[in-house]
């Protein structure tokens, strides 16, 4: 069983940055491909990015690409995404997971945070 946890999110201007983490508990958090999901209100949640064990690999989803990056720490247990030159049209709830392996889809991932807003607004 893994738990995980986001923050970070919150209100922020449009071109702004915000830097999201997720804390994971349980079982060996280095043994997991992690992914990055949103999911804006009336819309299927959608992939965002998602790194291998070991960092070597990340995916991201062809609109933030040049803008989020994913990024891992294996000893302190946390998965990043950093968030630059946001848009409006990344407003959603954020959510991270983690799976066996890496994978863009949302049924590769066996465990899921609850979420964090983040709201991209003048």
């Amino acid at each position: 069983q893994v738990q995980l946890v986001e923050s970070g999110g919150g209100l922020v201007q449009p071109g702004g940055s915000l830097r999201l983490s997720c804390a994971a508990s349980g079982r060996s958090f280095s043994n997991y491909a992690m992914g990055w999901f949103r999911q804006a209100p009336g819309k299927e949640r959608e992939f965002v990015a998602a790194i291998s064990k070991g960092s070597s690999i990340t995916y991201y989803t062809d609109s933030v690409k040049g803008r989020l990056t994913i990024s891992r720490d294996n000893a302190k247990n946390t998965v990043y995404l950093q968030m630059n030159s946001l848009k409006p049209e990344d407003t959603a709830v954020y959510y991270c997971a983690a799976g066996s392996i890496l994978t863009r889809t949302k049924d590769g991932y066996t465990y899921w945070g609850q979420g964090t807003q983040v709201t991209v607004s003048s």
